[in-house]
């Protein structure tokens, strides 16, 4: 068994190393083709949800990218969150379309119902990346969009202003 593995990876490493640079793009083309194929099955199919959703994380990111190049408010510290963010989303539809296959396999429930919350999350931020860049938007939905931030900021607990950091509440007991 062990020279069958070490030959094996000799082989590979052999393969590898040996090869023409036309060789290494065709294999490594394979394996990025390989591994989208496996977290496409992963992610229960490539249909017209998932499409729609991760072509609005890409505008999501775009947009968000743009809006902090106009602000001035470039972060790689906060690009790389929002990437963590958008790889989480993938993750829980992951699990969704897993739970779906366990609890009732052919009834992409739970699958449905992650996409199109993040469809509707994602479409939100988009929106509001416009505004900051300056498209021009709806006065009730400009409206509605500022609610939405005041509130978050509000209900925000790191945020100085939300009730439980106020003087004198005390919370520690």
């Amino acid at each position: 068994m062990v020279n069958q593995l070490r030959h094996f990876f000799t082989t590979i490493f052999t393969a590898a190393v040996g090869s023409g640079p036309r060789e290494i793009a065709v294999g490594g083309s394979s394996v990025i083709a390989g591994l989208l194929a496996m977290a496409a099955g992963w992610l229960g199919g490539y249909d017209k949800p998932l499409q729609f959703l991760v072509v609005l994380m890409l505008a999501d990111y775009a947009s968000g990218l743009a809006g902090a190049f106009k602000t001035k408010t470039v972060s790689s510290d906060i690009m790389f969150w929002g990437g963590v963010r958008k790889a989480t989303v993938l993750f829980v539809v992951g699990l969704a379309a897993l739970v779906d296959d366990w609890v009732q396999p052919g009834a992409p429930v739970f699958r449905a119902a992650a996409i199109m919350f993040y469809i509707g999350r994602e479409g939100l931020s988009v929106v509001e990346n416009f505004g900051v860049i300056g498209v021009p938007l709806p006065d009730k939905l400009r409206d509605y969009l500022l609610q939405l931030n005041q509130d978050k900021a509000r209900n925000n607990p790191a945020k100085p202003e939300h009730p439980d950091n106020k003087p004198g509440n005390d919370q520690s007991a």
